[in-house]
């Protein structure tokens, strides 16, 4: 048998295989967040036949100052459960599992799309940030405890609409990326100075989510484990965090880039963050998840056996083709 079509189990949750879908933004959801039919249609598409193992559905913003862009799901106080329901249904009457990816922008919001004042860990520009872009403000400790707050909330509704799981988002230049990194975090409190301040906020998440959904419920968190920039974050601020977050609570690694996105431009192999998950999922216990510019199943199952993670991501190949999982599959 391939290694990509043997099961894992995260927390008590079985996959039937090693493949997984990673958040692809779509921009399908209706104007105010909430699930439109055309949404509905896209997932039962990339669902059907449940060759997916683990699908994640693209990140849903905890509340309206974390809004990332127009036609971005909503997981807020406004959000559809119902319409949410209806989601995961479908995805589980494919055959698939599914989590909900929580997200907060920070820094990268826009006061054009969320009409409030952007927030981040620091009052600094973000790396890469357009002219136009306002430099948010530093969060006090009341912002910092109505985000972790939010994204407990946010689980909770996630749960009650059915999704098997939740993945917090700490990558690609997202709101807890900026405190993790040091290009954007420069605070001088508990929050910031060493990477124990700096993942602070995480924790604190971590444990709160656990507590409120219960230890039976899977918590994955994507992590930017490394800028692949001069000053930022590194591998082995990834595998401290990651050994920290799995102590908290966390079931499942996702391991992507930080303030460099998801891609990299110095490398043209397949599972372009593999350096990162490799070191990550040597020191840690619980599953990891590798993404990045894996296209052919023989790439997914050699990264598999040379141990570089414990499930691939494979984003474009199945945005382009949404036969591709089921050709591949169908090759074992």
């Amino acid at each position: 048998m391939r290694m990509i079509d043997r099961s894992i189990t995260i927390n008590k949750t079985n996959l039937k295989n090693r493949l997984v879908m990673p958040p692809m933004a779509t921009a399908k959801s209706n104007v105010d967040g909430t699930v439109s039919q055309t949404l509905c249609e896209y997932y039962a598409e990339k669902s059907a036949g449940g060759y997916i193992g683990l699908i994640i559905t693209e990140h849903s913003f905890i509340n309206e100052e974390g809004k990332a862009s127009k036609g971005q799901m909503s997981i807020d106080a406004g959000c559809d459960i119902e319409g949410l329901k209806k989601l995961t249904d479908t995805i589980h009457k494919n055959g698939s599992k599914v989590l909900c990816q929580l997200n907060h922008a920070g820094g990268a919001a826009s006061c054009e799309v969320t009409g409030h004042e952007p927030l981040s860990a620091s009052g600094i520009s973000m790396p890469k940030a357009k002219e136009t872009q306002k430099v948010p403000k530093e969060m006090s400790s009341s912002d910092i405890h109505k985000v972790i707050t939010d994204f407990t909330a946010a689980a909770l509704r996630a749960k009650e609409s059915g999704y098997d799981g939740v993945e917090i988002h700490s990558a690609h230049g997202y709101l807890l990326n900026q405190f993790y990194s040091p290009l954007t975090n420069k605070r001088e409190d508990e929050y910031g100075g060493g990477i124990d301040g700096r993942i602070r906020i995480h924790l604190e998440i971590i444990r709160a989510i656990r507590e409120a959904v219960g230890s039976d419920y899977p918590v994955a968190l994507r992590l930017g484990a490394c800028d692949y920039m001069e000053g930022g974050s590194t591998i082995e601020d990834g595998v401290y965090a990651a050994k920290q977050f799995e102590k908290a609570g966390v079931d499942l690694l996702d391991i992507s880039g930080g303030f460099n996105g998801y891609m990299r431009k110095d490398t043209a192999e397949p599972g372009w963050f593999a350096d990162a998950s490799a070191a990550i999922k040597r020191e840690v216990s619980i599953p990891v998840i590798l993404t990045g510019g894996v296209a052919a199943v023989s790439d997914a199952e050699k990264l598999l056996s040379d141990e570089k993670a414990d499930l691939i991501g494979v984003g474009r190949a199945i945005l382009k083709d949404s036969l591709w999982a089921q050709n591949a599959m169908a090759l074992g």
